[in-house]
């Protein structure tokens, strides 16, 4: 089996060496190659993954390039896990929208459009050639955010691709870790978008403690999703921790407005990382590494390869097609929730309808994911007002036109069609 991983040389790419070299059990890795255009990260984080993988006695051999046919060819999977522009385009991605009394964010509002603009047509440009040289067999597993947008454009053009998120196993083990017990004794009624999701019930073998961990555990939960501890207990239900930049939009702003960046923490955590990464008697994942987040990432990706490749048929949290599975999305949006994952691919587990209390918000941002897929597709600047129009964090005539100049040129040089 090989893997192959686009954006190789990211300060994550040792959690997921970690993870597969500690998992070799559950997946026959005979070779990893990790690709990235920055060479110098290469040159530091090769060596170490192959340090890695004899650390643990693991047979497999890495490799890395920064070719990417070389890099798929003939691979089983494709992991894609990119940045188009560095920390240095999230950093912008984060402050720009303020000024006008927008979010800045990563993921979500006119910074999270912005990405999905650099990102998806570079991420169809590696597609067509894992379409080209990999296995006829092969998955794309997407780890590039928005993970929403990106997996549905993937899809849109045909391609077998799976998104992953690494909030939903986040949440499963904090919650097995609170109930003093193993992961796999625990389950989650995982509903909505990616980066917009709830836990609508906590089973612990199958029976539903959510209400007992709402009464037990409020304040616990609300530093986790930031959400006031009387409001979760009102809703019951547990958002994801993105949802505050729904519910307290206009307070998480102010703050933003007087923080240091999460882009510029990030930015020296990783200066850091590639310091550690650099000596050469290391041979396993560093603590530095939890900083800078992406907590179980590893596990997440380990185990829906290894369901893909060995037909385990188990029950993951995973980004896909609706079809028919909410009635008040198109067949087309992609979804995060619990799915069969299997050697004939990925069927979303049946569960109830959406409730109002989530259907509206999540139909609105799944119209605006598919303006942000034509729009980052075909360009142009109507396309991007429409897609900043339509998103929940926006809405607003003016804030759109002022977020689209903005943007367009602030992200030209990432633009094939704005130059």
């Amino acid at each position: 089996m090989k893997i192959a991983v686009i954006g190789g040389g990211s300060t994550y790419t040792p959690e997921l060496v970690d993870g597969l070299a500690r998992l070799r059990s559950l997946l026959p890795v005979d070779e990893l190659c990790l690709m990235d255009v920055a060479a110098d990260r290469l040159a530091l984080i090769g060596p170490l993954a192959e340090r890695m993988f004899r650390r643990e006695g693991h047979p497999g051999k890495v490799t890395w390039t920064s070719d990417v046919v070389a890099a798929v060819a003939d691979a089983d999977f494709v992991l894609i896990q990119l940045r188009i522009g560095g920390q240095a385009a999230r950093l912008v991605d984060e402050t720009f929208p303020l000024p006008c009394g927008c979010l800045g964010q990563e993921t979500t509002g006119a910074g999270g459009l912005a990405k999905a603009l650099r990102t998806v047509p570079r991420v169809l440009e590696i597609a067509e050639q894992v379409r080209r040289h990999a296995k006829s067999t092969a998955w794309i597993i997407d780890f590039t955010n928005p993970v929403g947008i990106v997996t549905r454009a993937l899809l849109d053009a045909g391609h077998r691709a799976v998104g992953l998120c690494n909030v939903a196993i986040g949440f499963q083990r904090k919650f097995a870790a609170a109930l003093d017990v193993s992961p796999d004794r625990v389950s989650l009624d995982h509903v909505g978008l990616n980066h917009l999701s709830w836990e609508r019930q906590i089973r612990l073998d199958g029976v539903d403690v959510l209400p007992r961990l709402l009464e037990e555990r409020s304040e616990e939960l609300a530093e986790e999703t930031r959400i006031p501890a009387r409001v979760l207990r009102e809703l019951g239900v547990v958002p994801s921790y993105y949802l505050h930049y729904y519910y307290q939009h206009d307070e998480v702003v102010e703050q933003l407005r007087v923080s240091t960046p999460r882009a510029q923490i990030v930015a020296d955590v990783e200066r850091e990382l590639l310091a550690v990464y650099a000596d050469p008697q290391l041979d396993t994942k560093p603590a530095q590494l939890e900083l800078r987040g992406g907590a179980y990432y590893s596990e997440a990706a380990v185990d829906v390869m290894a369901s893909l490749w060995s037909d385990r048929g188990d029950v993951q949290v995973v980004n896909l097609r609706n079809n028919g599975l909410f009635p008040s999305l198109s067949d087309d949006a992609v979804v995060e929730v619990p799915a069969t994952v299997s050697a004939a691919g990925v069927v979303p587990v049946s569960t109830a309808p959406l409730e109002p209390l989530f259907s509206g918000l999540v139909s609105h941002a799944s119209a605006y994911e598919e303006l942000a897929i034509d729009a980052a597709i075909h360009g142009g600047r109507e396309r991007v007002f429409r897609a900043l129009l339509a998103n929940p964090l926006v809405g607003q005539i003016g804030q759109a036109d002022y977020l689209t100049d903005e943007l367009i040129s602030l992200n030209a040089a990432h633009l094939d069609w704005a130059q």
